[in-house]
């Protein structure tokens, strides 16, 4: 466990105004749909022009962070990670593979393949009663030298072919017909179905805390490597978001009146920002107990690539779904990201496209401590053949990136297809990676330990609108980090560097110290509608 956060030294302008008691910190077929399956953030790109030549075999990439990490994502929308067998199994074949890292889905709709989470598990007849599937392949991977980063779907939630059918899943609680009380993204007609899945706004603080801790508790109560957050976005087609509870607190913190248009830029930003802040907390409670875990995030790359940061912002990525990755990896939210790069070598232009986000992502690797965020590039095993599965990895390798491998369940587009068994894709798949000069011919481990973190999280209380208030670091009197306040007034940040500094909120200030590694928690601040100190403005670059 960390060491106990320092306790604020509130100054003494500061009289009449306290702060109470510090807390205490106690890709892939995403969903189903019948028998078929939709990875997280499967693109369905157009086609267009011939696909990128395949680099020469065996050169690896520059030694970058992430660029050692061989990945096999293991999905539990069918077997493979259900009973001992099936796991016994799947570490089996990831060995013989030949991958350092299994990104293993822990918890899946609102549920888990686990016993020791906040949330339920899974209900599925082929779940062998009381086995803790997450605990087991944790112990066999590690036993064979492999890590285990424990996969959470966090506002995909339901999906109604396939209720789970406990009685504390939130569905039961917070479903479509609970009122006030409902938790579903929807659309300005108040409907909350994308195709048959179900998904949590974001926005609704109660929400953002339920799968905060949800999180939270899998590196609280397991001895995994990390999480990678999956589906932290909203779905697609832009128009979600028209909860009424949520449009109360974008009119209350902007004082804009009506509904926004899902076009009005405002209106996603300020969505976007929602997202983010659920990010930042996640990653802030997760460090705060374990400053080691890798935190990491599925991340969405829709058609081609932008050239550069600004193009970004014109992307479906950021315009759609509202996922902004390029900020998480420069202000430290995440520490390893694997791009959902999925691409067909087949479908021209898909192959340029997906070198191309690959070299984008490097442009934006970089945080403002000089740490490099460590990156892999996922690639839909299930959409391609073998031998376009190896060239694409091999691609990746030689521009310094790690490979990550959707899926073990189905490691083909023949088994995807269901004109192949899954044990004959897998053979078929590891003779193309294993070959001379391939991505996986020579095992290598991966060991190395993700970018240092070094931040702050704190919550303010006590203010009718707790979300969108400013709070500003100085340090020397210099203002070296600014950020707002979540519909929680939870704040954080995670790239400052260590020693003393100020923190500044509503007219108010304490000081404390950032650590040398980790996260510190402060008290929660009470606010009061006092202006004693003036916020500084941002430090010029």
């Amino acid at each position: 466990m960390p060491r106990p956060p320092l306790r604020a030294l509130l100054l003494p302008l500061l009289l009449g105004v306290s702060a109470s008691t510090a807390q205490t910190a106690t890709p892939a077929p995403a969903t189903p749909t019948g028998s078929a399956a939709t990875p997280p953030g499967t693109a369905q790109p157009a086609a267009a022009q011939p696909a990128a030549t395949q680099p020469a075999a065996g050169q690896p990439g520059p030694n970058l962070p992430g660029a050692s990490l061989r990945g096999l994502w293991i999905d539990a929308f069918g077997p493979g990670l259900k009973t001992p067998a099936q796991v016994r199994q799947t570490v089996q074949d990831a060995a013989r593979l030949g991958v350092n890292t299994l990104f293993v889905q822990a918890i899946r709709r609102a549920d888990c393949l686990c016993r020791k989470a906040s949330v339920p598990a899974i209900s599925d007849a082929d779940l062998t009663p009381g086995f803790d599937p997450l605990d087991a392949i944790t112990a066999q991977a590690h036993a064979r030298g492999m890590r285990v980063i424990a996969w959470i779907s966090v506002t995909g939630i339901a999906n109604t072919t396939v209720p789970n059918t406990s009685p504390d899943h939130l569905m039961r609680a917070h479903g479509p017909d609970s009122g006030r009380a409902s938790w579903l993204a929807r659309r300005p007609d108040g409907s909350w179905l994308e195709g048959k899945d179900a998904w949590l706004d974001a926005a609704i603080p109660d929400a953002a805390e339920y799968v905060t801790q949800a999180a939270v508790s899998l590196v609280r109560h397991y001895p995994v490597d990390g999480i990678q957050l999956d589906r932290i976005r909203y779905p697609d087609g832009g128009a979600w978001g028209y909860d009424p509870k949520t449009l109360a607190r974008y009119r209350a913190e902007t004082g804009k009146s009506g509904t926004p248009a899902p076009t009005d830029a405002a209106w996603q930003a300020w969505k976007r920002e929602q997202i983010t802040n659920l990010v930042r907390r996640i990653t802030l409670e997760v460090k705060a107990v374990r400053p080691d875990a890798w935190v990491s995030a599925a991340t969405i790359t829709y058609s081609d690539a932008p050239a550069d940061p600004a193009a970004f912002r014109q992307t479906r990525t950021y315009t759609d779904v509202l996922q902004d990755w390029p900020t998480w990896m420069q202000t430290g939210l995440i520490d390893l990201n694997v791009l959902m790069n999925y691409k067909r070598d087949a479908a021209p232009p898909q192959g340029a496209w997906f070198d191309r986000w690959n070299a984008f992502a490097q442009q934006v690797q970089t945080r403002p401590d000089g740490q490099r965020v460590a990156l892999a590039s996922g690639t839909a095993m299930y959409l391609n053949a073998p031998q376009v599965t190896a060239a694409q990895a091999a691609r990746s390798v030689r521009a310094g990136l790690g490979w990550v491998g959707y899926s073990y369940r189905t490691p083909t587009a023949d088994v995807y297809g269901q004109r192949q068994t899954t044990p004959a894709g897998l053979g078929a798949v590891q003779a193309a990676l294993t070959a001379p000069g391939a991505a996986l011919h020579a095992p290598r481990p991966w060991t190395e330990a993700p970018p240092t973190t070094r931040g702050l999280l704190g919550r303010i209380t006590g203010a009718g609108t707790p979300g969108g208030q400013t709070v500003q670091v100085l340090r020397g009197g210099q203002p070296i980090a600014q950020t707002q306040t979540d519909a929680l007034g939870y704040y954080g940040f995670a790239t400052l560097t260590p020693g003393p500094v100020e923190i500044r909120v509503s007219g108010q200030r304490w000081l404390d110290r950032v650590p040398e590694r980790g996260v510190v928690r402060l008290p929660d601040l009470l606010v009061r509608a006092v202006q004693l100190i003036p916020s500084l403005p941002p430090a010029r670059p």
